[in-house]
């Protein structure tokens, strides 16, 4: 995987109001084992270039068309202990896509590890695909989670056709939207996809927030192929870095905060007037959901080993 040293190199000391972001554009490997050297690699890449925040695609753990039938819960346990060492190791903020066990159930998730490898935020995708439904148990909750005292929220792959789910953590206060995919398209809607012609920037002008966005790329078995297209786009839609359709990359950004001013959402969080007080219950609900689902992964899926 390469980044632009011309544009990205290690920094004496973080700039204030500046995150810088990376994300990472995946060619899955076949198992797990192989999955996580390719990512401790690409978080080693990315922190040499000074990144503060990493992030994975879905499903980077197994790869998407892995069979989750056949996942066992330590299985899962050993593949997210690694990722709190990965984090821990590279002193970054790591956002990672895997499956997750609750019980039996199994959930498609993103799981947010602090620069110590603590697991600070754990996010169920909730809209599912057909395919997700044959393996993945709904989430019930919307993500809302801090990365170094900035406000931010996540979605998982299908879900951006779903904007409430964006919005409303919008409105609760976050300022960046993470979105890590795993494309699984005929090849021709993959073309379509690609060069930034997904509706995304589109999301990111609508709530004046920055959106990142990390995808796996080439072909995924089957049939099935990845656009890549891995971006980072700016609040005014503007893309800051976008990659291509074949290739490992690491995509590294500076996020000045001052310009996620989130303006469109506070908006409409005022008018029209009648919808302010049912706004605002609904953001209560979901920061409280969001806190007790944060605890219930921790304490139930992860078997005590992140505390």
């Amino acid at each position: 995987m390469k980044t632009d040293p011309a544009i990205h190199g290690p920094r004496s000391k973080p700039q204030p109001g500046i995150l810088r972001t990376a994300a990472v554009q995946m060619i899955f490997a076949p198992t797990v084992e192989e999955n996580l050297a390719r990512i401790d690699a690409a978080v080693a890449e990315a922190a040499r270039a000074g990144a503060d925040v990493v992030l994975l695609p879905e499903c980077a753990t197994t790869g998407y068309a892995c069979d989750f039938g056949g996942l066992k819960p330590a299985m899962v346990r050993t593949a997210l202990e690694a990722l709190g060492n990965v984090a821990t190791r590279h002193r970054v903020n790591l956002l990672a896509g895997s499956p997750v066990f609750l019980g039996r159930r199994m959930f498609n998730a993103l799981l947010v590890f602090d620069r110590q490898g603590r697991l600070i935020h754990t996010y169920a995708k909730c809209q599912l695909t057909d395919s997700d439904r044959r393996w993945f148990t709904p989430g019930d909750g919307l993500s809302l989670f801090r990365v170094d005292g900035v406000v931010a929220t996540a979605i998982l792959c299908h879900e951006r056709r779903y904007p409430e789910l964006v919005r409303l953590p919008v409105m609760a206060g976050a300022q960046i939207v993470f979105h890590p995919n795993a494309g699984m398209d005929p090849l021709a809607v993959s073309r379509r996809k690609r060069k930034g012609r997904d509706g995304i920037a589109v999301r990111a002008f609508e709530n004046a927030v920055y959106y990142v966005f990390a995808n796996s790329v080439g072909p995924q078995g089957d049939g099935k192929w990845s656009a890549g297209d891995s971006k980072i786009v700016a609040p005014d839609g503007t893309f800051l870095q976008l990659a291509d359709n074949r290739r490992e990359k690491v995509l590294v950004g500076d996020l000045d905060l001052a310009a996620a001013t989130r303006k469109y959402a506070r908006d409409s969080l005022r008018h029209p007037r009648f919808l302010a007080p049912h706004w605002r219950r609904i953001v209560s609900e979901l920061r409280r959901r969001a806190r007790q689902n944060d605890q219930t992964f921790r304490q139930g899926i992860l078997g005590g080993l992140f505390k």
